[in-house]
């Protein structure tokens, strides 16, 4: 009334005085509009190159696509604090989701960080809407689509996609290939180790076995010094003639003879003797029988 704001009432019914009061009805549901978009007539999304294209943190080109949910908070500074507010709401969205994006790489924009975009564009917009007091407010933003701009760069990424998937596959097998060596491995390693711990113990049990054998044969050599030579002399060769080959000769014949030929021919009479004995024996108790 008079150009002022008398007040503000919700729906319902109300009376107005005529030429005087004027009222202005706001819509306060909730609205949405895409941003970096628009809509065909018959439904398709048709890229905005001005707003839709975005640089990431890595500059690269990015067609990404957002839907904007918003709704009249404060009727009275909707209505006379600007005069396009839904123009500033879009201007300030494109200026947010810009700033957000460029913190990201293209990777990150079109798979892993979606969510994180949004969150952030979304605080962003509320501040700068509370800056401007514009009497809008957004209720959410979603992304919608990312993707290369063009053919070639979606070609690009595919095939950039692919070596990725490529290595992931490689990294697993290698990783599952580790996973089914690496105990047989390990138990072979183990084993060495305590095989290798088992001859150290044996050898050192050797040396200290010989070691204290020296020691006391030493003490004996000590008090009786030419018998414990002797003695040592003739288990030495005790220990070694069994595998030689010995022959005996005077230094003056021509031909000798190895001194095994000999023994084994003494020792083939000796048992022939012993069997001819005791033939001798069994034939003279034949003989003292059959007297009797």
């Amino acid at each position: 009334m008079f150009g002022k704001v008398v007040r503000t009432d919700t729906a319902g019914l109300y009376f107005k005085i005529p030429f005087i009061q004027k009222v202005e009805k706001v819509d306060m549901t909730t609205h949405g509009t895409g941003v970096g978009y628009t809509i065909a007539g018959n439904g398709q999304n048709i890229t905005d190159e001005a707003n839709g294209i975005m640089i990431t943190s890595d500059f690269n080109l990015l067609d990404i696509d957002f839907y904007l949910e918003y709704k009249v908070s404060d009727p009275v500074a909707y209505l006379y604090n600007s005069n396009e507010p839904e123009e500033i709401l879009k201007n300030i969205a494109l200026s947010s989701i810009r700033s957000v994006v460029s913190n990201y790489t293209v990777d990150e924009a079109m798979t892993t960080s979606k969510g994180l975009i949004q969150a952030s564009v979304k605080e962003e917009m509320l501040k700068e809407l509370s800056n401007h007091d514009i009497g809008l407010t957004v209720i959410n933003i979603t992304v919608q689509d990312s993707e290369p701009p063009t053919q070639d760069i979606k070609a690009a990424f595919k095939s950039v996609e692919t070596a990725k998937q490529g290595a992931d596959t490689a990294k697993n097998n290698a990783l599952k290939y580790q996973n089914q060596e690496l105990p047989n491995a390990t138990a072979k390693a183990d084993k060495i180790r305590k095989d290798a711990e088992g001859k150290k113990e044996a050898r050192i049990a050797e040396a200290e076995g010989q070691a204290s054998r020296f020691e006391q044969i030493y003490e004996q050599y000590k008090q009786y010094p030419l018998i414990t030579k002797k003695r040592m002399f003739y288990e030495t060769m005790e220990d070694l003639l069994p595998y030689l080959k010995v022959i005996i000769t005077d230094g003056d014949t021509q031909t000798m003879y190895p001194l095994e030929s000999f023994v084994n021919v003494n020792q083939g009479s000796g048992s022939s003797q012993k069997s001819q004995s005791g033939n001798n024996g069994s034939e003279e108790g034949a003989s003292n029988e059959e007297s009797n």
